[in-house]
């Protein structure tokens, strides 16, 4: 007598499991299908290739009428069970009632909605089935239309690629700072980025969803920082859940889905589940290879065969035409861990290999994924690589290494790429000279002005010497940022203005960096010149930066922090006195010390006091004195005309004035000025980075001074007859230096670089380029002058900066 099978849910898992059971036992089992679906199963994989318009629904179908009809299987499609009487073994649907001998739950996973105001509202659509597909294939008929996909991982991508070949605008929204990065590092997330933005899609990564806009249908989605995409559809792709409320209703153990042991049996023994709605061994499955394993193992345990579920290792691909893609195994940093990787920018291939004890544990690759299985293989083997190590990222057949060329980020240029800014040299005119028998830098320089300015392109225009010479020309060694890259700082700063370089992932691909994410030397000179280079479009990155611009406070030998509250030129108040002493006394700060440059240090200051400190000193008005930072430290003055006898000028007015409008910014080293109110200099202005001495007749402006390990005197860089002219030449100088200098770099080293008669030709003697600059740094100060403090004083921020944990208490037993 045939034992009773019902099966709950035609997916590709259960499917399969009906293959598989069959093979063995063609005509063992009365078997019934229940699916909520009016459709069998088919190839959910493919759903993109059917949205793109590649492939027909007929195409993807794996079980057709015929395959039902020849196992005599019982097929209720459109209806959904809403019950199961574990006592009686029957499962109650919409339309009647089924007995079982033994039931397999496939109710695979529902997809997660973000709950926003208008998530309901019609248009607003998830990826997971057919009728999904449909509605979207139907909403791309329409002329002009435009979608918004929210979610950039997998589907999400898929979706998005698929109505974009269907004629939409297409926008993603994703949450997290690059694309896919559960199975990408941040490198191949930016090529993905690059690719799709190719084909027309938008992509809005670090964006948070705020409300789906709309009347009686969806019209827009509304982020919270204020953005706005129009969109007549929108497709949730944020995530899924394992469906799970049939078993839950049954009173059937749940965790995050449907708990099964080895042999994909539940917590009773004539129910097994298999595919998204599972959990075993507290992993959840959403690829299709482990549920296929599953599968197979559901089917030997409804023969009475011995079977063990066992997940092994997964490859992600994207099935996006043209795209290629492979991520596999564990890719994030850890302690023991060491990175291989490969860039080869002109192709946009970028591969990472993760290494530990002698195993590959990861891998990702992008642009050229034909070894892909080979590595995935090496994974899931466990393979030692040791014997390989030095040809391992080139794959199988490649059996010896050959240097990459440090030159093919110049290389890949165009002729029309800028690489003297100064005097707007192409590298085509440069390439033309070089040509034409101009063989050296002094060469160069006299028949095409190129590097003859600034000289900050002096690097590149060697580079490009010896990419067009070959081993005819031999540049002087220079030395790199950092072991990442063979590319000096100089050479960067231009490469990224030169080739619009926007973000991280960016500038490490396009100009063949030789690891995954840099490292403590470049990350922090890239996140500046970044932020100097593209403040509208880069966002800081606090993860790059040192403890102390991180924790906004400068740590001491003892772990302790100091707090220097910024005081305008050097002035204050009684009630900023009064709110720093009670700030002492209140968090037993031991030491309160009056520093050189005119403020008042706080030293010994736990970290977790650190926010209620802040906030305490925000209350009276204080601020951030970025005494920790690579910006403007401080503004000394002395007292001028208000009341010394031989003050000439409001030094302190001036002072103040100066303060207000630099601080707050991101310069390549600290920086720190003074205005003296006459030339018997008591505020010392003739050691500072910027020192403005008054007289009579106006303002003497010095650059370039020093007061530390060197000792300098400033060098005149102007005299002005009025306040205003001061400031200008002032900012100006800052702004020139934020976008010229090495990172790490004094103002007075820059100068020694560049020389002071450049300086001078930019902002004293060329009032445009002198406003541009201005501009530029107004509009950087727009985005960046913030108090830090004020932004961590919040009940999070305590939180961040409180300690783990208590150590110093003891248990009562």
């Amino acid at each position: 007598m045939k034992r009773k099978l019902v099966v709950i849910g035609a997916g590709m898992a259960s499917g399969r499991a009906l293959e598989h059971l069959l093979a063995a036992d063609p005509d063992g089992w009365d078997i019934t299908l229940f699916n909520a679906e009016r459709r069998g199963n088919y190839n959910r994989i493919m759903l993109s290739p059917v949205l793109s318009g590649e492939k027909t629904y007929a195409d993807i179908v794996t079980h057709d009428d015929a395959f039902y009809t020849q196992h005599n299987i019982t097929c209720r499609f459109g209806e959904s069970v809403v019950r199961i009487d574990r006592a009686a073994k029957l499962v109650y649907s919409n339309s009647g009632t089924a007995p079982y001998d033994k039931l397999l739950i496939a109710t695979g996973s529902a997809p997660f909605l973000i709950p926003v105001a208008g998530k309901d509202l019609p248009g607003v659509l998830t990826y997971r089935d057919m009728d999904d597909t449909q509605a979207m294939i139907d909403a791309s008929a329409r002329p002009c239309a435009k979608a918004v996909v929210i979610g950039g991982g997998l589907l999400g991508l898929e979706a998005a690629a698929g109505l974009a070949a269907r004629g939409m605008e297409v926008t993603v929204i994703h949450l997290m700072g690059h694309l896919m990065e559960r199975q990408l590092d941040p490198a191949a997330g930016y090529l993905l980025q690059k690719d799709l933005e190719a084909r027309g899609i938008r992509v809005h990564c670090k964006g948070a969803t705020k409300a789906i806009l709309g009347q009686d249908r969806v019209e827009a989605v509304l982020l919270e920082d204020g953005t706005i995409y129009a969109a007549d559809l929108v497709c949730m792709a944020v995530g899924i859940r394992p469906e799970t409320r049939i078993a839950t209703d049954a009173a059937l153990e749940i965790g995050r889905g449907i708990l099964v042991n080895d042999q994909m049996i539940t917590s009773d023994p004539d129910i097994l589940a298999v595919g998204e709605c599972v959990e075993h061994n507290a992993q959840l499955f959403g690829l299709v290879a482990p549920l296929y394993d599953q599968a197979r193992v559901v089917a030997a345990t409804l023969q009475g065969q011995a079977a063990a579920f066992q997940p092994a290792q997964t490859a992600t691909k994207l099935k996006v035409t043209g795209v290629d893609l492979f991520s596999a195994g564990d890719f994030a940093e850890g302690q023991g861990r060491e990175d291989i990787v490969f860039r080869d920018p002109a192709r946009g291939v970028y591969k990472r290999l993760i290494i530990e004890a002698d195993r590959l544990i990861g891998a990702v690759i992008y642009g050229d994924t034909a070894d892909g299985s080979w590595f995935f293989g090496l994974i899931k083997d466990g393979t030692p690589i040791a014997p390989m190590r030095d040809t391992l990222i080139f794959g199988p057949a490649y059996q010896g290494g050959a240097q990459t060329d440090p030159l093919a980020a110049v290389a890949a240029l165009p002729p029309e790429a800028e690489i003297c800014g100064c005097n707007g040299i192409c590298k085509g005119t440069i390439v033309a000279a070089i040509h034409g028998g101009a063989t050296t830098l002094t060469a160069i320089k006299a028949q095409t002005k190129a590097s003859a300015s600034c000289g900050t392109c002096t690097g590149l225009v060697e580079q490009v010497l010896a990419s067009t010479l070959g081993d005819a020309f031999q540049r002087p060694a220079a030395q790199p940022i950092c072991g990442c890259t063979d590319l000096t700082h100089e050479d960067v700063r231009r490469l990224i203005k030169a080739r619009g370089l926007k973000s991280m992932p960016a500038v490490m691909q396009e100009l063949g960096w030789r690891t995954s994410c840099g490292c403590h030397h470049c990350r922090p000179a890239l996140n500046f010149y970044l932020l100097a280079d593209w403040p509208m479009d880069y966002t800081d990155d606090a993860q790059s930066r040192f403890v102390n611009e991180r924790n906004h406070a400068n740590i001491q030998k003892d772990g302790t922090y100091s707090v220097v509250p910024r005081m305008w030129g050097g002035m204050t108040n009684p009630r900023e006195l009064r709110a720093i002493a009670d700030a002492a006394d209140k968090y037993a700060i031991p030491a309160v010390k009056v520093t050189g440059g005119q403020r008042i240090d706080l030293l010994g200051v736990r970290k977790e006091d650190l926010p209620h400190v802040w906030a305490d000193l925000n209350a009276a008005g204080l601020v951030s004195g970025h005494a920790y930072s690579k910006g403007l430290r401080t503004v000394k003055t002395c007292v001028g005309t208000d009341f010394c006898r031989f003050g000439t000028q409001d030094s302190t007015g001036l002072g103040i004035k100066l303060e207000q409008r630099l601080w707050g910014s991101w310069t390549p080293h600290k920086v720190k000025l003074a205005v003296s109110g006459c030339p018997r200099n008591c505020a010392e202005a003739t050691c500072k980075d910027v020192g403005i001495v008054c007289v009579d007749s106006g303002f003497e402006i010095g650059v370039g001074g020093a007061a530390g390990m060197d000792l300098r005197e400033t060098d005149r860089l102007a005299k002005v007859a009025t306040e205003q002219e001061a400031i200008d030449l002032t900012v100006a100088f800052v702004q020139l230096y934020r976008e010229h200098a090495k990172y790490l770099d004094r103002p007075y080293k820059w100068l020694a670089k560049v020389g002071l008669a450049w300086v001078q030709a930019q902002i004293v003697e060329d009032a445009a380029t002198r406003a541009a600059l201005i501009a530029r740094f107004d509009l950087s100060q727009s985005l960046y002058q913030r108090d830090p403090w004020a932004d961590r004083a919040t009940p999070q921020a305590q939180a961040d900066f409180a300690p783990l944990a208590d150590l110093t208490q003891e248990a009562a037993e």
